[in-house]
């Protein structure tokens, strides 16, 4: 057996709305993993998301990255995130883990939500809170007994605050200014015709696609950037910090340390800057007191390695959750 071989890696996986990644990396922390991205999403349907698909990407990714890292070296625990685990992976529950087990020797894995990547990216196995907020927004926040969340339940039912629930606004006070009705901003009006075209045409590009939480969130860099000149722009990013913040203070834990609770932003829409940023701290100093914001160590990507090593080192300290993170054996 050569050294190469003898070398434990862990296996991490984010799936999400533009395509399946994967980072194979040993079990030390202090050496960076390679990745590879699979550019097709992974398939959902009636039964939730497709197991048979995911696989399909994932094991050659898994065979090319072996190839390129160290050739038959074993892989010690694996954790796979994605998008919709909490309420459409049940297939992926059933199947994966003795997929993984059959094909790779895998025999520590652990499946979580999203959200509970981008925690562990962010905080790693901490007590504290994450906001992960793009086309969406959800909350989550532990104390390392058990999970709390807030918000994630789409752009129809919630998801206030994020990227698509901005755009949606934006686009409302547009047409409102088509109207000529209290509320609208002849500014976004200006902008919606420059990105969409005319505004009464914008209806029938927006309800037939299957896409409308990605489209309205299209328009919510429009907003940030005519906050500085438009009030209504400007109230709607302050209402957006609102929600964000409620959103925030409803998982932190109860009992946060004595250096309050740490707070982590993670995810794109936090890349629209000041014009968000600014009033979202007012807001979590108002709404959350007892929160320090912290820079997110990394992304949901590093959140699945992180978990994949806590299996296969020293112990997974977040807490195993039937459908947020789900640990054969354990859960």
């Amino acid at each position: 057996m050569t050294a190469a071989a003898r070398v434990e890696f862990v296996l991490g996986v984010d799936s999400g709305g533009s395509g399946l990644r994967v980072a194979l990396g040993p079990v030390d922390a202090g050496t960076p993993a390679r990745t590879a991205v699979c550019a097709e999403p992974v398939r959902t349907g009636s039964d939730g998301i497709d197991a048979g698909h995911l696989l399909e990407q994932l094991l050659p990714a898994v065979r090319r990255l072996r190839e390129q890292t160290a050739p038959g070296a074993a892989v010690a625990a694996a954790a796979v995130g994605a998008a919709g685990m909490a309420t459409l992976g049940e297939q992926l529950r059933a199947r994966l883990p003795g997929a993984l087990a059959d094909t790779l020797g895998v025999r520590r894995v652990a499946l979580a939500a999203d959200a509970v990547t981008a925690y562990a990216g962010a905080l790693g196995q901490r007590p504290g809170a994450v906001v992960a907020g793009g086309t969406g927004m959800i909350a989550l926040g532990t104390d390392l007994t058990t999970w709390h969340r807030a918000d994630g339940w789409g752009h129809l039912l919630g998801d206030s605050g994020g990227g698509a629930w901005i755009g949606r606004a934006g686009l409302e006070a547009a047409m409102r200014a088509h109207d000529g009705r209290r509320g609208g901003s002849p500014l976004l009006l200006a902008r919606l015709e420059a990105a969409f075209g005319p505004a009464t045409a914008l209806p029938g590009l927006l309800y037939p696609r299957t896409d409308r939480p990605a489209l309205l969130a299209s328009f919510a860099p429009e907003v940030a950037a005519c906050a500085a000149d438009d009030e209504i722009a400007a109230g709607i990013l302050r209402e957006a910090a609102a929600h964000i913040a409620e959103a925030a203070a409803a998982v932190c834990p109860r009992s946060p340390g004595p250096d309050g609770c740490e707070v982590a932003l993670t995810g794109g829409l936090f890349r629209m800057g000041e014009p968000l940023l600014g009033p979202l701290r007012g807001e979590l100093a108002r709404q959350v007191p007892q929160a320090r914001v912290v820079p997110a160590e990394g992304d949901p990507l590093h959140g699945a390695l992180e978990i994949a090593r806590a299996l296969a080192g020293p112990g997974l300290r977040l807490p195993p959750h039937p459908s947020l993170l789900f640990v054969p054996g354990v859960t």
